[in-house]
């Protein structure tokens, strides 16, 4: 869809778009390029947005996003938005890597070598989720440490730093406030910036509208506060 046919239906519409968006939001310092590309794809998988994939996995290519790391965005975001919208994804990206020529030898390969894992760190989270939460689920308590933090995360195909900011993307994005806290913490120590944080939430008001950024913004003012201390 282009701008002029926006125009057809709402030429305010059209002008925002041009005018804040293109003009001014893409332009702002506080992220490069490849970051507003990994915030933005986040956001559309997170909510199943179609209609703006292809301009946007595009966008995120050229904005030097590789195909390997599109392709741990998907297979993160399965993890926290939900298989069918990764597969809604996926339907998309398969059409682009083929016009591009991206083939199999470009993507991850199975079984992949595993980041080393903090162990001290990691039995600390995990004897808190099984005390909070294996009298509720312990299947998601025993998935939560298989899969998620003892594998998905210590993948390398997605540097730590921007596992974390796809992941605080999706919460944002879909209203996962409650996960927050711990998500953004992380994205912090993993090397995300106040400064990045910051002008993240300013890039998904856009993307996920205004509402959702505001619900999240509380949060982010407790994290920003916490580490001040």
């Amino acid at each position: 869809m282009t701008n002029d046919d926006v125009r057809t239906v709402s030429p305010a519409l059209a002008n925002y778009t041009r005018n804040a968006i293109v003009g001014d939001l893409w332009k702002r310092p506080g992220l490069s390029s490849r970051d507003r590309s990994i915030v933005t794809v986040s956001a559309l998988i997170a909510r199943a947005q179609t209609i703006g994939m292809t301009h946007y996995f595009n966008l995120a290519l050229e904005n030097g996003v590789t195909p390997t790391e599109l392709s741990e965005i998907m297979t993160h975001l399965a993890f926290y938005s939900g298989w069918p919208n990764a597969f809604f994804a996926v339907e998309i990206m398969k059409d682009i890597f083929a016009e591009r020529g991206v083939g199999e030898g470009q993507l991850p390969q199975e079984p992949v070598t595993l980041l080393p894992l903090d162990q001290a760190s990691e039995a600390r989270r995990a004897e808190a989720v099984q005390a909070n939460f294996g009298d509720v689920s312990q299947g998601v308590v025993d998935f939560t440490e298989q899969l998620l933090f003892t594998d998905l995360w210590l993948r390398p195909g997605l540097a730590p730093r921007d596992r974390s900011l796809v992941t605080v993307c999706a919460l944002v994005a879909s209203g996962q406030v409650a996960q927050i806290t711990y998500h953004l913490n992380r994205a912090m120590d993993n090397g995300l910036t106040r400064a990045q944080a910051s002008e993240t939430l300013t890039h998904l008001a856009f993307y996920t509208g205004w509402p959702c950024v505001f619900s999240a913004m509380p949060v982010v003012k407790d994290v920003f506060a916490s580490r001040d201390k």
